[in-house]
């Protein structure tokens, strides 16, 4: 009998509180917290909430505020954000939001940051960022965490209360520059399994050569995160991530990322070649099948990253489908 290491780490949820047609934004948002619950049922290790501004595929613009609905709502899973981007705010305002969460969720709360800015000039604009500002996240990093151990660096008159002397564990997560300056900081690196695996590889290795050891963490820790489906076949499974791919094929070509679609829709959808090559591009790197094939395809990606913990990233637009999906890769890591 094979055995699995896919058993042997803690694997979590981001969920992007993507919108669908005939759903809008706030019913969304509260299906988000519902759907925290079931996964903490499921036995997931974490549950996190993204970041994204003016983007009409996504209602999640707010994740600390997010953050908070889902920790009342829960009562054991650890619960965060991946990410809240760093660059669109100020230091000291971010570190007063986790001080309040982790003061009021005690040992649950998590603090995962991203470097990137609005993805317009509109939205950089009306953020007050522009995008040179992602150069300067090794900077508000240091600021932000400084805000929790006391040592606030350029503004020692400053105290972020109630977070000063509380320890949010914090994750950056990898785009860019990202890998280097987690490592550099001595924090976990959260980065996506997506098309150019090799590069992702070469990317955790560096961050493992190059980690220092800090307060935040003793060793590097890799939080590879990822689009997994699994089906009772191999095509429910590949249905099941149809809705996602082709949005993305949409933002691509038209500069909007739609609401999700049913997958019949998608696939009575005249596409493009342009479409079509995007669509497809989209689906690689996208883990999907029956158990046993997704236990096979899982174990040799943790093998080859040495991953210390999966993130699965799944979006679709049958949310009962998706929690299926869950619950099937939930059993085959012996979670129920």
């Amino acid at each position: 009998m094979r055995v699995s290491i896919t058993a042997g780490i803690p694997f979590s949820v981001l969920d992007r509180s993507r919108t669908r047609q005939g759903r809008d934004g706030p019913r969304v948002l509260r299906d988000t917290v519902r759907f925290a619950g079931r996964i903490e049922e499921l036995g997931y290790h974490r549950f996190w909430v993204s970041e994204h501004h003016s983007v009409p595929g996504v209602a999640g613009s707010a994740p600390t505020v997010l953050a908070a609905a889902v920790a009342a709502a829960t009562g054991t899973i650890r619960v965060g954000t991946g990410g809240v981007m760093l660059p669109n705010h100020q230091p000291l305002v971010v570190a007063e939001q986790f001080g309040v969460l982790e003061s009021l969720f005690p040992g649950r709360i998590d603090m995962g940051l991203g470097r990137s800015v609005g993805f317009t000039d509109g939205i950089r604009k009306a953020l007050g960022r522009d995008k040179q500002d992602a150069d300067d996240f090794p900077r508000q990093l240091a600021e932000l965490l400084g805000y929790f151990t006391g040592e606030q660096g350029a503004h020692p008159q400053v105290h972020a209360h109630p977070a000063e002397g509380l320890r949010v564990p914090a994750f950056v997560l990898a785009t860019g520059k990202g890998a280097q300056v987690a490592a550099e900081a001595g924090l976990p690196l959260v980065i996506a399994a997506v098309r150019g695996e090799d590069a992702m590889v070469r990317a955790i290795e560096g961050y493992r050569e190059r980690f220092r050891p800090s307060a935040w963490g003793e060793r590097p820790y890799v939080v590879v995160s990822g689009t997994v489906a699994v089906g009772a076949t191999t095509e429910e499974a590949r249905r099941l991530l149809l809705p996602e791919a082709w949005s993305t094929a949409y933002s691509r070509t038209h500069g909007a990322f739609p609401p999700l679609v049913p997958v019949d829709t998608v696939l009575d959808t005249p596409m493009t070649a342009r479409e079509r090559t995007l669509f497809e591009e989209a689906r690689d790197g996208q883990l999907y099948g029956t158990a046993d094939e997704v236990s096979a395809a899982l174990d040799k990606l943790l093998a080859r990253t040495r991953a210390d913990e999966f993130l699965v990233t799944t979006s679709t637009y049958d949310g009962d489908a998706l929690l299926d999906s869950y619950r099937r890769l939930a059993e085959l890591r012996g979670l129920r």
